[in-house]
């Protein structure tokens, strides 16, 4: 029998002993109902120690509710897989034959489906639900399987699941609820993406479905562009035969990512025999409640995952952000969503389109619980075994004082000469939070948080694409009333001067020396401001940017950003900042579910 509940499965022959055939198992299994949740492997680009957070949570939270608490993942560099952190652990592959083994091993046999409406009953499933909703997409992958297999999949039902993440059925459900979306198409060749995109029109979002992260996710400008991608990039999906997403990308929109929680009983056709929860009945009716709504701080076309954002937003309109709740209530409503759900929009013109939704926990879901003091992933997992919100006495929360940013950590040190331009693919490994009572000073905080000191004097050189010339002369103002001397490319030193604003124009790195890059080395640069004509690490831009990485000058690739980096600087210049504990930021406000978060 195991010391520590850490088990590791085997393939194993077997043996005889004393004239019977034997197998050598540790477990030691218990009459305890057992509630299973799936881990999300290895961190990786797209997929971090966010999911991780939400396994925790909901094996703290199994625990309270009197379950025995299971946790299967394959990484053994993360919280969940401590082995005090739930009753039971599985080191394991995370695919459909090792969990499912794991399940019906503790199960004591294969699920029996007639027996799952009556769970309470002494000849009823050992294992009384698996949770797939927090470790990301790989467990989500696994759920339509484990359920055939009879395995009981709580809160969120497969088919929801199914029906936010099938481009068809997703598209039919917005233009029930009447919302809006970006105009799209699904294609499965190259003729048919072709045909979609001069429908639609240039530029357009392109993507594998069901993958995470934004994996080979790509801006395309034109056809040629386009044949590249379909040629190259379609192997991303882990689902076989998974189609092409094609959408009109809203150029200069804002976009904002809004969390939920919701206690509607799950879509009957998923619920193990036939019209009951796998764990109890579900109070009648249920609710949403919005539980965080994050402007992004980088423009569209970044990824979610590499964007700054603030809680609660800091540009959007009272009347803009209602919307966005009830359009999220609306569609955590007609999915039965049941635990933790994300929805992306974009904002463009005031007009709201849908982008995404996700009937899980995002990557979000811990900043936003630290931005509340609440543990709103152990919350949304006890709604997923059965409670509702009612009885945990959870209302929708207010808009917190303080304003909370959260920010990016890139991996791009670690890469020397790889390209640092943003785009919708996902590249950072982990994030960091600045809070404080302006915007300004906790964008200030983040960005220290994140390795990145702001500098309060000094010089700073700017180059941007033709388009951004104009948008970036308040951002030059702001930084010359700050005291900073501005040195700039050829294009933008025009621009500025047509503006009133004094810089210094630099030569190309082919035109003679000393260069932007000779002057990185030199320590006279102390922040760059670079938006990208051209991408890659071979272009003169590639090479600056990653010259900036390497001399550790701080660097910004979007004007949105630049923007909120010039107003940090000129709100620490006038009188720095606080320091506060996070306990503070939260005195008063009532923790509900128990527990920090």
């Amino acid at each position: 029998e195991a010391a520590t509940p850490y088990y590791y499965s085997t393939y194993e022959t077997p043996f005889t002993q004393n004239g019977k055939t034997v197998t050598e198992d540790e477990i030691r299994l218990t009459d305890k109902p057992k509630i299973i949740i799936i881990g999300g492997g290895p961190n990786r680009i797209g997929q971090g120690i966010e999911f991780d957070y939400c396994c925790v949570q909901a094996a703290f939270a199994m625990k309270e509710l009197g379950f025995e608490s299971v946790m299967i993942n394959s990484n053994p560099e993360t919280v969940s897989t401590d082995y005090d952190t739930s009753d039971l652990l599985f080191f394991e592959p995370l695919t459909h034959e090792d969990i499912l083994n794991v399940c019906e091993r503790l199960n004591g046999g294969p699920f029996a489906k007639s027996e799952i409406r009556n769970p309470k009953s002494e000849s009823g499933n050992l294992v009384k639900g698996v949770i797939v909703q927090f470790g990301g997409q790989t467990p989500l992958n696994l759920a339509r399987g484990l359920q055939e297999a009879g395995v009981p999949i709580i809160g969120t039902s497969v088919e929801s699941m199914d029906r936010a993440g099938d481009r068809e059925q997703f598209r039919e459900l917005l233009q029930q609820l009447k919302l809006k979306q970006p105009d799209n198409g699904i294609a499965r060749n190259i003729a048919e993406a072709r045909a979609i995109a001069k429908k639609i029109g240039y530029p357009v979002l392109v993507r594998p479905s069901f993958v995470l992260g934004g994996r080979a996710m790509e801006i395309v400008s034109d056809e040629e562009q386009l044949n590249h991608y379909m040629t190259h990039a379609v192997e991303a999906s882990t689902i076989a035969d998974a189609p092409i997403l094609i959408d009109k990308f809203l150029d200069a929109a804002t976009e904002v990512d809004v969390d939920c929680i919701a206690d509607f009983p799950p879509l009957a056709a998923s619920q193990i025999g036939k019209g009951e929860q796998p764990i109890r009945d579900a109070a009648s009716g249920g609710r949403a409640i919005v539980i965080g709504v994050m402007e992004h701080i980088e423009e569209a076309g970044i990824h979610s995952g590499d964007s700054a954002c603030s809680l609660p937003p800091y540009s959007l309109s009272h009347e803009i952000v209602e919307e966005l709740k009830r359009q999220t209530r609306e569609l955590a409503r007609e999915l039965r969503v049941r635990g933790l759900m994300n929805v992306q929009y974009a904002i463009k013109d005031n007009e709201i389109y849908v982008i995404e939704v996700n009937p899980r926990a995002s990557r979000t879901v811990p900043f936003v619980g630290k931005a509340h003091g609440k543990p709103w992933a152990k919350i949304a997992a006890m709604v997923m075994a059965g409670k509702s919100l009612d009885e945990l006495g959870i209302e929708e929360p207010p808009p917190p004082k303080h304003i909370s940013v959260k920010e990016v950590v890139f991996p791009f040190s670690k890469f020397p000469g790889v390209d640092v331009i943003l785009g919708p693919e996902m590249r950072s490994t982990g994030e960091v939070m600045g809070i404080d009572s302006t915007f300004e000073v906790a964008f200030a905080k983040a960005q220290l948080a994140a390795g990145t000191v702001l500098p309060m004097k000094g010089t700073v050189f700017i180059s941007v694409r033709e388009a951004d010339k104009e948008a970036v002369i308040p951002i030059a103002k702001l930084l010359a009333s700050c005291g900073f001397d501005l040195i700039t490319s050829r294009g933008t030193h025009d621009a500025l001067k047509r503006a009133g604003i004094k810089s210094k124009r630099l030569p190309k790195l082919a035109e003679g020396r000393p260069n932007i890059i000779d002057l990185m080395k030199n320590g006279d640069v102390q922040l760059i401001i670079n938006t990208a004509t051209k991408k890659g690490p071979e272009t003169d831009e590639g090479k600056i940017r990653a010259s900036a990485v390497i001399n550790r000058v701080p660097i910004v690739t979007t004007l949105t950003g630049g923007l909120a980096v010039a107003k940090a600087i000129a709100a620490l210049q006038k009188g720095g900042w606080d320091v506060k504990p996070l306990q503070e930021y939260h005195a008063g406000s009532r923790n509900d579910a128990s527990q920090p978060s």
